[in-house]
C-alpha cells in the first residue's frame, strides 16, 4: 500500500505545465478529428501518441516501451512513409494527366512554397536542414514531409507533421481566399472543354516505369519517394497482382498510418515540443501553402495569356498535392462561379501533377542539402 501511494505520488510530482499542455493539444486533435472529420486517419493516432507521451512516468517511452519500438523500427529508417506511398501509389489514377501532359507545370509551380519557405526559415535563425524540413511542409504532402525532416530534422518531426497534416486538412478553409485574391470573377467562369482520351493499357504500364527511371536518374535521391510511389501505381495500372494492390491500398496502408501516428505523436513530448521554434514552424508553414497556391494560380494565368483567354487560371491552384482535396476545393469555386462549368477532370490533372512534383521536390531538397 505505502508503495503504492508512493508511485502515485511520484506520478502526481512528475506532471508538468508542458505535459498538461500538451494533453490538452492530443484533445484538440482528437476534436479535430472526430467531430471534423479533419484528417482522422493520422491525426486521431497522432493525438493518442501525443496523450500517452505526456502522461506522467509513461512506461511506453522508455527504451522498450511500444512507442520508442515503432519510432525506431518506421520513423527513423524511414520506412513508414515509404510503405504509404506504396499505398498512395495504388490508389492513384495518372489518367487525367496522362490525357493532358501540359499539367505537370503547373505540379511543378505548385512547389514553389518549398523553397520561399526554406529561405524565410532560414531569415528567422534555423539551420539549413531545419530551414529544409520546414520548407516541405509546402509539398502539402505528409509522407514527403515526415521522410525529408526525419532525415534532415528528426527533433522537429513533430511539429512538422503536425503543420503538414493540419493544413491539408485545412485546404478547403485556406485555397478559396486565395483564389479569389488573385483571379477575377470573369477568369473563374471559363469554361474549358475535357476531351477525353483513351489512355492504352501499355501507355498506364509504362508510365510508372519510365517515371521511375527518368525521377531516379535526374534526381537520385528521389529514389525512395518516386520508386515506392510508382510501384504501387505500377501494381495497380498492371492488372496482374489485385491481391497486393488490395492489400498496399487497404489493409497495409491502415496499418502503418496507425503505427506512424502514434510513432509522430510520441516526439511530441512537452518540453521538447513547447518551444518557440513551434509556433514559427506552424507561421511558415501557412507561408509554403499560401505560396504553393499563389505560384499555381499565377502560372495558370500565364496560361490563361498564352491562349488567349481560354486557360481558367484557378486550375493552377490544383497544383499542390493534396490529392484529390484540391481539385475538388477548385471545381467547387468554379461551379459557385458558374454551375454549367466543369473543370474538375482538368483540376486533377494538375492535381496529380502536383503529387509527382512533391515527391521530386522532395528530392531535390534532400539533394541541396547533401543527405545521405
Amino acid at each position: 500500500m505505502e508503495e503504492l501511494v508512493l508511485r502515485l505520488l511520484q506520478g502526481i510530482g512528475s506532471v508538468t505545465w508542458q505535459s498538461l499542455v500538451m494533453i490538452a493539444v492530443a484533445g484538440l486533435l482528437f476534436y479535430l478529428a472526430i467531430v471534423h472529420d479533419y484528417e482522422p486517419l493520422l491525426l486521431l493516432p497522432i493525438g493518442a501518441g501525443a496523450l500517452l507521451a505526456n502522461l506522467p512516468l509513461s512506461p511506453l517511452l522508455g527504451d522498450d516501451g511500444m512507442l520508442t519500438i515503432l519510432y525506431r523500427t518506421g520513423i527513423s529508417n524511414e520506412l513508414f512513409p515509404l510503405l504509404i506511398f506504396i499505398g498512395i501509389g495504388a490508389l492513384t489514377d495518372f489518367s487525367p494527366l496522362l490525357s493532358n501532359p501540359r499539367m505537370v507545370l503547373l505540379g511543378a509551380a505548385g512547389q514553389f512554397g518549398i523553397f520561399g519557405t526554406l529561405l524565410a526559415a532560414l531569415a528567422l535563425g534555423f539551420s539549413r536542414e531545419e530551414a529544409a524540413s520546414i520548407g516541405i511542409i509546402g509539398a502539402i504532402d505528409g509522407p514527403t514531409s515526415i521522410y525529408v525532416s526525419s532525415l534532415l530534422a528528426p527533433h522537429l518531426l513533430g511539429p512538422i507533421t503536425v503543420a503538414a497534416y493540419s493544413y491539408m486538412s485545412l485546404v478547403p478553409v485556406i485555397m478559396p481566399p486565395i483564389i479569389n485574391a488573385l483571379t477575377t470573377p470573369d477568369e473563374r467562369r471559363i469554361r474549358m472543354a475535357y476531351v477525353e482520351r483513351p489512355i492504352s493499357r501499355r501507355t498506364r504500364i509504362l508510365f510508372p516505369i519510365v517515371t521511375t527511371v527518368v525521377v531516379g536518374t535526374l534526381v537520385p535521391f528521389a529514389i525512395p519517394l518516386i520508386g515506392m510511389l510508382m510501384l504501387g501505381n505500377l501494381m495497380r495500372e498492371s492488372g496482374v497482382v489485385e491481391r497486393l494492390t488490395n492489400t498496399s491500398s487497404r489493409e497495409l496502408a491502415n496499418i502503418v498510418t496507425l503505427f506512424l501516428g502514434l510513432a509522430i505523436g510520441s516526439t511530441m513530448e512537452g518540453s521538447r515540443f513547447l518551444q518557440p521554434s513551434t509556433l514559427a514552424i506552424l507561421a511558415l508553414g501557412i507561408l509554403a501553402f499560401a505560396l504553393d497556391t499563389a505560384a499555381g494560380l499565377l502560372f495558370g494565368k500565364l496560361l490563361n495569356l498564352l491562349s488567349r483567354g481560354r486557360f481558367n487560371p484557378i486550375i493552377g491552384a490544383a497544383g499542390i498535392s493534396a490529392f484529390p482535396m484540391a481539385a475538388r476545393v477548385v471545381q467547387k469555386i468554379a461551379h459557385d462561379e458558374d454551375f454549367e462549368n466543369f473543370l474538375l477532370m482538368h483540376a486533377m490533372g494538375a492535381n496529380a501533377a502536383g503529387q509527382v512534383a512533391s515527391v521530386v521536390a522532395g528530392g531535390v531538397v534532400l539533394a541541396l542539402m547533401g543527405a545521405g
